[in-house]
């Protein structure tokens, strides 16, 4: 037993010592008093927040993606809810059988997934994207701590490969990547909300607070596309591209007009359901990037500035014997002597010798004016991504010899889209028209670039190309009277035409009598033995002409047995 010493008990403090003991006391129960009243009362809002920051989160709340629909309200692409799987790292706790069954649900190796699952300086990790709904139900079966599920969307395309370059796709996060999607990604994303919720320290919500920010849906788009003609045009082109063996091509439909694009469809194409089957190749939207020499499509602009300046007109004589027009030290040549011609007869059987004359016969600035106005060397604003303008080089820097050979369309870049915008002057009374992607309510107002006098005359011209002695008798159909340009020209490669390789177009509209439709039709590189246009390119026009007038319901402009039947001559090719 410890004994405590008298003394010791009986030690008392200096009255000096109690006092200053006790202040200390009573200052240090103020100083807290003060500072707890400081916190609770002027410093609340601050406490508050980080209080709420060891419970309370924000959340994004995701937009529905607008719809695409085609001009009669058929769906092009819409977005159905998925799932995404994500982990929280510093609470997930996994057994190594849930480990195996999760790793097959999401069809992902045992090892990824304990990789994601250990990353522990991470409270967000995701183990799969876009998970379908049946899958991720059955992961949260599981009743793994730690392992969630996000709502996402995924875009559905009901065309698949059909409308996969009007279209294009969006990328994981839904934003749009290639053609209508990207180009007008801004309309259709809309825009995200957010709200505030409770988490227990398992990471799940247990409570919503407040909504912070209601999500704005997207807005639907009603493009001009008619999905009908879409496919026909799609098919077709995918027999044509088979057929002659080709290595690519497009088809474009306008409506006369409105300008707006009824079809747009290119070889190779792609599934935008099945992002593996994407590459660059398939990727291109050839109608409107890819610029090629038009060839002898580009005679009609040459001849209709010189109509309508006054140099000629539809019966002018031109001489076109021997066959060749000798200018500085370069030869053109037609592909046999086609001998004396009028104005008509050089469209008709696309000479390239009568229409070198008529350029010659112009000052290069008002064939220049012409090429400008028709559209060539600018953009024609459709809202797709990556437009290609082409080229057309200043007059100014124009020599003799490329004044000739411009005018059938050598020398000069265009896209299919752009030629087929060019060709609303001649359908539309001269006026060109601007291009839409999306429906048109109003009416639409062209810009005028010739007389209409001149255009109905053009027309005329391009009518009897396609009738037996023209390069295009392919491209007439039953019951529909047809007007159209041929082009053939060899393939420009680094620079250097190259042999053997070639573009093969036609150039449309029907019925020529008032026209509705515009069709361009582009053949790359055909090899099956046919190449020019009238052989390869205009059979396409055809059948996509003719299905295409059946879906509108166009009424016939000629007899059922208008069409004539012919046996190839030598107008039907051309070179240029």
């Amino acid at each position: 037993m410890i004994k405590i010493k008298p003394e010791l008990a009986q030690i008392k403090l200096s009255a000096w010592r109690s006092i200053l003991l006790l202040s200390l006391l009573v200052l240090g129960l103020v100083s807290l008093a003060g500072r707890a009243a400081y916190l609770q009362g002027m410093h609340h809002d601050f406490l508050q927040q980080k209080g709420e920051l060891r419970y309370s989160r924000v959340i994004e709340m995701n937009a529905d993606r607008g719809m695409i629909t085609d001009r009669n309200g058929q769906i092009l692409a819409i977005s159905s809810p998925i799932a995404s799987v994500y982990a929280d790292p510093k609470v997930v706790k996994i057994t190594p059988e849930q480990l195996k069954q999760l790793s097959g649900l999401l069809e992902t190796s045992m090892a990824e997934i304990d990789d994601r699952i250990k990353r522990e300086n991470s409270r967000f990790v995701y183990l799969k994207r876009q998970v379908v709904p049946d899958t991720a139900e059955k992961i949260m079966k599981l009743k793994i701590p730690g392992i969630f599920l996000s709502s996402e969307s995924k875009r559905y395309y009901p065309e698949s490969e059909f409308a996969a370059h009007v279209l294009g796709f969006t990328d994981i996060n839904d934003e749009g990547q290639e053609g209508v999607e990207r180009g007008w990604q801004d309309s259709l994303a809309g825009e995200l909300g957010s709200r505030r919720v409770i988490k227990d320290n398992k990471g799940r919500i247990v409570e919503d607070i407040e909504n912070i920010r209601t999500p704005k849906p997207g807005q639907d788009l009603v493009l001009s596309i008619d999905r009908r003609i879409q496919y026909r045009a799609h098919v077709e082109l995918k027999d044509a591209v088979k057929i002659n063996k080709a290595k690519a091509g497009s088809v474009v439909v306008l409506d006369a007009q409105t300008g707006e694009i009824l079809a747009l469809t290119n070889l190779p194409a792609y599934n935008p359901n099945r992002r593996s089957t994407i590459n660059n190749e398939r990727l291109r939207n050839r109608a409107l990037i890819d610029t090629f020499e038009p060839g002898s499509t580009l005679k009609p602009f040459t001849v209709a500035i010189a109509m309508e300046v006054g140099k000629i007109n539809a019966d002018t004589l031109m001489q076109t014997s021997p066959g060749t027009l000798q200018v500085g030290r370069k030869t053109i040549r037609d592909v046999n002597n086609k001998g004396e011609l009028t104005v008509a007869q050089v469209i008709q059987q696309s000479s390239n010798v009568g229409t070198a004359k008529i350029a010659l016969s112009l000052e290069s600035q008002t064939m220049w004016e012409m090429f400008n106005r028709s559209g060539f060397g600018m953009l024609t604003n459709s809202g797709f991504p990556g437009e290609a303008s082409g080229i057309l080089r200043p007059y100014n820097k124009w020599r003799t010899i490329e004044q000739a050979t411009m005018s059938y369309g050598h020398g000069i870049s265009t896209s299919l889209m752009q030629l087929a915008r060019a060709y609303t002057i001649f359908a539309s009374g001269g006026e060109l028209k601007p291009i839409s992607l999306l429906k048109q309510t109003m009416p639409v107002m062209g810009q005028r670039v010739i007389s209409r006098h001149t255009a109905l005359a053009m027309s005329r011209m391009l009518e009897m190309a396609t009738k037996p002695g023209g390069t295009a008798p392919l491209a007439q159909i039953s019951g529909y009277r047809v007007a159209g340009k041929t082009g053939t020209a060899h393939k420009l490669i680094d620079g250097q035409y190259a042999n053997k390789r070639y573009i093969s177009t036609f150039v449309g509209y029907a019925p020529a009598s008032n026209p509705r439709l515009i069709i361009a039709v582009m053949i790359d590189e055909p090899s099956a033995g046919k190449y020019f246009g009238g052989a390869v390119a205009a059979p396409v026009f055809n059948k996509v002409m003719s299905g295409a007038l059946r879906i509108m319901n166009i009424p016939p402009d000629a007899p059922a047995n208008n069409v004539v039947t012919f046996t190839a001559t030598p107008e039907m090719d051309e070179e240029g």
